[in-house]
């Protein structure tokens, strides 16, 4: 069998396990692997290939390539070493499929993935359907409620964001089980700040929330005369009450894009029976 439709036949087969769980990811065009390396890349390998084309020419940059090259050999030795990675590898590059660069409304900006089994999917601060809502995310409903009025979704599943253009980006993609910021220094900054140039770039007019100190250091990579950029404490229960509850950032979101006819976001979700709250 040739080697590229040995490789097709391992993404076929990879689409009907996303199926499984939920998701149907695009198949790529056969010219798939633009970004070079990705071909001795093992871990990270079935994550790429499905990525859009206009993804993957981000990241197909020398530098960037070569950063995701020695990731993927950090990745592929500590799973080989009985380590548990979240989210599933299929999944770590699922927030850039929903949505080319150009067309995202708005950024939003975590630090690294749930690392409780079953919690992270590939969107910051979002969690699979029926799994429990973690405080942050609580935090945010809480928000949402207090500033648009919007019930509290039974779900912590925030892929209908992803899917009207909201970028839901963690700096690092990857996390050990158990293990809070373990990929810390695994390498993922330089990838991660390269999507955001490439928003920054690409995009006419998006709206970044930044939350938190460590979302506020990305402040300077985006050109604020055509972007709004709004701050604010993270919504973890340990700094929500010092500014991140009350900020209004999903308002304020909406009425930039209105003013420039971008539309809004339609935040909301399916209600929770008798309240999250």
């Amino acid at each position: 069998m040739p080697a590229c439709a040995g490789r097709w036949r391992s993404l076929l087969l990879l689409r009907v396990r996303w199926q499984q769980r939920g998701v149907t990811p695009p198949l790529p065009d056969p010219e798939f692997f633009v970004i070079p390396m990705v071909n001795n890349m093992t871990y990270l390998a079935p994550a790429l290939a499905t990525l859009p084309a206009a993804w993957q020419q981000v990241l197909a940059t020398p530098a960037i390539s070569a950063q995701l090259a020695l990731i993927d050999a950090q990745l592929a030795d500590r799973a080989a070493a009985g380590a548990v990675i979240y989210p599933p590898r299929e999944l770590v590059f699922n927030a850039l499929r929903h949505v080319a660069p150009a067309d995202i409304r708005v950024v939003i900006i975590g630090q690294d993935p749930y690392h409780g089994a079953g919690e992270a999917m590939g969107l910051s601060f979002s969690v699979p359907d029926g799994v429990k809502i973690p405080p942050s995310l609580r935090n945010i409903y809480k928000e949402q409620l207090s500033d648009l009025g919007l019930p509290p979704p039974a779900s912590g599943n925030l892929t209908h964001w992803a899917a009207q253009g909201v970028l839901l980006l963690n700096a690092s993609l990857t996390v050990e089980a158990d293990r809070a910021g373990s990929h810390g220094k695994l390498g993922w900054q330089p990838v991660t700040d390269a999507l955001i140039d490439a928003v920054n770039a690409a995009n006419p007019g998006c709206v970044f929330l930044l939350w938190g100190n460590w979302a506020h250091g990305k402040a300077e990579r985006i050109d604020a005369a055509r972007h709004c950029v709004l701050k604010a404490a993270h919504p973890s229960p340990l700094s929500a009450s010092r500014g991140f509850l009350g900020c209004r950032h999903f308002s304020q979101a909406n009425q930039w894009l209105a003013e420039r006819g971008r539309g809004e976001i339609a935040w909301g979700g399916a209600v929770a029976q008798g309240g999250l709250f």
